[in-house]
């Protein structure tokens, strides 16, 4: 049986639901998918939409993950959050960004599901690629929540794809906010290499990924990290890209590659400080995609991630992950029924292309300044990876 090109696990009602102005916005992956249907990605020859499971991952599944003191705490708090008042809730990192609310597990952990069914269909050979754009959350470790998320999904997908039989796992994550629970989940765990761009531990949340993190004792040349400085725009992500996590994960060779595909790096994005603009992101996409083929004959598993201007960069930027992933060309202009859903879900003026944006105000003194900050970033890189593959060397 042939196997399908692209595997789109979704479901609108997925995700955390925080409320209170909580900077995570559903709108996000739903005009994703919405402009996905519009532009005929989803009817394209090889490529199946599924609704993401309905049943939350069982507990047995995620404690292949996840503490199961943490797993029951988080039930805990779901099931009666008047009890996150009392002290150790914060030892499992509830409060603040991750506020305790009814439902709260069984929310983390369906989009643990719709991220696990992913992986496991491209762990199967149901399907070459598989995308959930949902998911994403990287922030969790193993025993305590972080960063806008509880379970950490993308974890959750890199396991899958072990518990398959995988020796050799890549992670990718191009989220401006280093993916530091992913990272620590899996420090001194050989079989995967977590690789990370994003803007500075010293600038941003989480305050780690910088480059001497190169993994555990028993996994050494497991982790690689690229740290950009404040500023850095398209042009950075595209030398940390061909400079580093190209021929990082060329030397790993890997089974299978996850990817977390946060735009928050976009220049009108409210929590973060890089100016990166949608041209890039196609780039970015074409890049993996091409690199999964070389690499582990295409196998490729795709979460979404941050983007905190819900109808500016997210949405275009997920369709056109799917239709790199589906290998659909796209053309402007954007589908009017997708446009109008667009103003249906708050925005005033819809873009009228896939790439239209107008950039960061221009600053010689700010770029020049970021230029020679990249410069810096990948070098340090480069130089800490370089004993563990020498394809990085400077």
């Amino acid at each position: 049986m042939t196997p399908l090109e692209l595997l789109v696990v979704h479901s609108d009602e997925l995700g955390m639901h925080f409320g209170g102005g909580h900077p995570t916005d559903q709108r996000r992956h739903q005009m994703a998918v919405a402009l996905m249907r519009e532009a005929g990605i989803l009817d394209a020859p090889g490529v199946r939409y599924e609704p993401a499971p309905p049943e939350a991952m069982p507990d047995e599944e995620l404690a292949r993950v996840f503490a199961p003191a943490f797993i029951r705490a988080m039930r805990r708090y779901s099931a009666n959050p008047v009890l996150a008042g009392e002290p150790q809730a914060r030892q499992w990192g509830i409060g603040g960004d991750n506020n305790a609310y009814p439902g709260m597990h069984e929310d983390s952990a369906r989009s643990c599901a719709a991220c696990g069914r992913a992986a496991r269909a491209v762990a199967t050979g149901e399907a070459v690629r598989a995308l959930a754009p949902s998911g994403g959350a990287h922030h969790g470790m193993a025993n305590q929540a972080q960063g806008f998320g509880i379970y950490n999904e993308t974890a959750v997908a890199i396991q899958v794809l072990l518990d398959s039989g995988m020796e050799r796992v890549a992670y990718i994550d191009m989220d401006v906010h280093h993916g530091n629970g992913t990272q620590w989940i899996y420090y001194d765990d050989p079989r995967v290499l977590t690789v990370s761009v994003h803007e500075s531990g010293r600038y941003l949340f989480p305050g780690s990924g910088f480059p001497a993190e190169t993994g555990g004792a028993q996994a050494p040349g497991s982790a690689a990290n690229v740290a950009l400085p404040p500023f850095a725009g398209d042009d950075a992500y595209r030398r940390a890209l061909a400079e580093v996590v190209v021929p990082v994960v060329r030397g790993f060779a890997p089974q299978a590659i996850v990817t977390q595909n946060g735009v928050d790096h976009h220049h009108l994005d409210p929590l973060s400080h890089l100016i990166t603009t949608m041209p890039l992101y196609p780039e970015i996409w074409r890049t993996l995609r091409q690199l999964a083929d070389e690499v582990c004959d295409g196998r490729w598993v795709a979460l979404g991630g941050g983007g905190y201007n819900p109808l500016m960069a997210p949405p275009r930027a997920w369709a056109a992950l799917a239709a790199e992933m589906a290998g659909v060309e796209v053309h402007d202009p954007l589908p009017e029924g997708w446009r109008q859903a667009m103003r249906d879900a708050g925005s005033e003026d819809p873009p009228l292309g896939w790439t239209e944006d107008a950039g960061p105000e221009p600053d010689v003194d700010r770029d020049r300044r970021a230029a020679e900050g990249t410069d810096r970033a990948i070098l340090e890189s480069r130089i800490a990876l370089g004993r563990f593959y020498p394809a990085v060397q400077p």
